[in-house]
């Protein structure tokens, strides 16, 4: 199965350089000469000619754009490589529509989706009832992901899901 590494995006400069929106934690992806496919382009694959960070953003060469207008043209692109199993990591189709439950089994939710964030990612969980929560993927709070099983364990501070949530400090004793 094919994954998005990146997204292109504008053109920089007037040599066929492209800022990409990564969205892989592989680096080894960007090196010359690694080939992607392009979604929606079944005949293109671009390869990596030089890659290199700019003002917190990545910029792209590829082989087969050497102008700003092939660059554009593929604008909004997504750059397509194959899925590799890692230990520890996970693909947001294999998240969606895992049960979200706490350690002790109770549910509070479904995984709807992953939105990828600079700091950390979040996953998405819709309750029971009640609007999306958006819970912070680090293993301190999703200490464990069972894909096979579809079920994610949760750990939630306080308040994340139970909106009456009041901590006794909060409370003024009289």
């Amino acid at each position: 199965m094919q994954m998005t590494a990146g997204i292109i995006g504008p053109a920089h400069g007037l040599r066929g350089e492209a800022m990409v929106e990564v969205r892989s934690d592989d680096p080894e992806i960007w090196a010359p000469g690694f080939v992607f496919g392009v979604l929606g382009e079944p005949e293109m694959e671009l390869t990596v000619r030089s890659a290199r960070m700019h003002k917190d953003r990545l910029l792209v060469g590829f082989e087969e754009l050497s102008t700003r207008e092939q660059v554009e043209a593929l604008r909004g692109k997504k750059l397509l490589v194959e899925e590799t199993e890692e230990e520890d990591a996970w693909y947001p189709h294999q998240l969606k529509g895992c049960v979200a439950v706490m350690p002790d089994g109770a549910t509070l939710g479904t995984v709807t989706g992953l939105q990828f964030g600079m700091a950390q990612d979040l996953l998405l969980v819709k309750p029971v009832s009640g609007a999306t929560v958006m819970v912070p993927f680090v293993e301190e709070l999703v200490p464990e992901v069972d894909v096979e099983n579809k079920r994610v364990t949760l750990t939630p501070p306080p308040g994340l899901f139970d909106d009456d949530y009041v901590d006794a400090s909060d409370r003024n004793s009289n």
